[in-house]
């Protein structure tokens, strides 16, 4: 008959084992958690990468949902090796070091790019609410004084309208929604009328 304690000292050293198998300062311990961020970050990915291609309908051009789908993944690559270097006490002070060069770098691309970034965002406003669609005439205001157009296409930073004098009108997204749109006919109208 073995002696009970036997039993015991076994579970304390499995114990001891998957502790120092998950402790992030052993060379073992940061592989798995280096495993496990990168699969993570890989799921998460692909999750966004599906959930675009399911919701293209909300995009007039498929550029931009590959574009907005590469820059998503990109951020959480990068967001999960910061996580990681700052998680594993050797890589702890290159994880802040990047933590604090990614806000600086945020920072000073922010500022350099107010208008375009805020064109970006008018843009997915107007993809969010569907304000205009392609084929939709609009009345404009421009520097050569109102402007009647069809639009031929809308992208995150501008919208592109065709006039009736057959020239091409770009008008940034930001202007769009900032100023008033008279909206003559809609591509739905003649889709009903028919």
């Amino acid at each position: 008959m073995r002696p009970a304690t036997s039993g015991v000292a076994t579970m304390e050293s499995v114990s001891y084992s998957l502790q120092h198998f998950l402790e992030p300062t052993s060379l073992l311990g940061a592989m798995v958690y280096g495993v496990i961020f990168l699969g993570g970050a890989f799921f998460i990915a692909q999750l966004i990468s599906v959930s675009l291609k399911r919701s293209r309908k909300f995009f007039s051009d498929t550029r931009e949902a590959i574009f907005i789908s590469q820059l998503l993944r990109a951020t959480i690559y990068v967001v999960a090796f910061i996580l990681y270097a700052h998680l594993i006490s050797a890589l702890r002070s290159l994880g802040t070091a990047l933590l604090t060069g990614a806000s600086v770098v945020s920072i000073i691309v922010g500022l350099a790019s107010q208008s375009s970034i805020g064109n970006i965002i008018a843009g997915f406003s107007i993809f969010l609410f569907r304000r205009f669609h392609i084929g939709d005439r609009l009345q404009v205001s421009t520097p050569k004084g109102l402007v009647t157009g069809t639009i031929e296409e809308l992208t995150l930073g501008c919208t592109t309208l065709r006039s009736s004098d057959n020239e091409e009108v770009v008008i940034p997204n930001n202007l769009m929604i900032n100023s008033i749109v008279i909206r003559i006919s809609s591509k739905g109208d003649e889709d009903r009328s028919l």
